[in-house]
């Protein structure tokens, strides 16, 4: 059974709102929602060299979901609650998905944006039961 949200947990989620609206945040999400449809380590690397805008805002989208997600798993915010509206963390993590794995590796990091996919599948999980076939019509849709 979910915790009832809180008052707390919709603070949380305006002051994350808030965030996401940095001039800087908005250039980098929308890097990164027209850029970022990598499916290799080949594809990542030539795409977010060290040092390049692009790795400065693919580290911005994902650093700042990863963050999002900890808050998540470490059980600061309602799943549900956040489900309701984060739909742009699912986005992230439909988007990465396919590299991670590469890319766990070859930072020699195997928890290398761990509470973004936990997160993630809870997310998916739930979506699938409130509406079967959204996530994958989802993926379709923004090419993931």
């Amino acid at each position: 059974m979910m915790m009832k949200a809180t008052f707390d947990d919709v603070n949380l989620i305006l002051r994350l709102y808030e965030m996401r609206r940095d001039d800087r945040m908005r250039e980098a999400r929308n890097w990164f929602t027209g850029n970022f449809k990598v499916r290799t380590l080949e594809e990542w690397t030539a795409l977010c060299a060290p040092g390049t805008d692009a790795n400065a805002s693919y580290r911005m989208v994902t650093s700042y979901w990863e963050m999002v997600a900890s808050f998540i798993t470490s059980g600061v915010l309602n799943p549900e609650l956040f489900y309701q509206s984060g739909r742009e963390l699912l986005f992230c993590y439909a988007r990465v998905r396919h590299v991670l794995p590469a890319l766990r590796e070859k930072l020699g990091n195997p928890g290398e944006m761990k509470n973004l996919e936990t997160v993630a599948q809870g997310f998916i999980a739930w979506w699938n039961q409130q509406s079967p076939g959204a996530y994958d019509a989802f993926c379709k849709r923004i090419g993931a």
